[in-house]
């Protein structure tokens, strides 16, 4: 399966470390979940990013897409100095963003 635009921007960004366009994959109002942290709209979206992804030099591998009832769960690979193993995010898509992310 090809990887939703949207989706390949975020771990573009992040593997490149590139803030600006890793929330520019996301809607203005987007939700993330962090394994039941909680995040709303972009200004929080860009804490997570800062304190769980980019500021602790994630780096991002797709092992596997599945698409489920308008959603996409996405196995990733995670190496930097913050999490490393893998685990699973759903994608909600919104046109070109993504509207929620929910890691588990």
């Amino acid at each position: 399966m090809n990887t939703p635009d949207p989706i390949r921007r975020f771990v573009e960004a992040t593997n490149k470390g590139d803030a600006e366009a890793f929330l520019d994959s996301f809607a203005d109002d987007a939700f993330l979940s962090d394994w039941g942290r909680s995040f709303q709209g972009r200004e929080q979206i860009a804490r997570w990013n800062q304190s769980d992804n980019i500021g602790v030099k994630s780096h991002l591998s797709i092992v596997s897409i599945t698409p489920a009832d308008g959603t996409y769960r996405v196995r990733i690979a995670v190496k930097g100095k913050g999490f490393n193993g893998e685990g699973d995010m759903t994608f909600t898509l919104d046109g070109d963003r993504i509207a929620s992310l929910v890691i588990t």
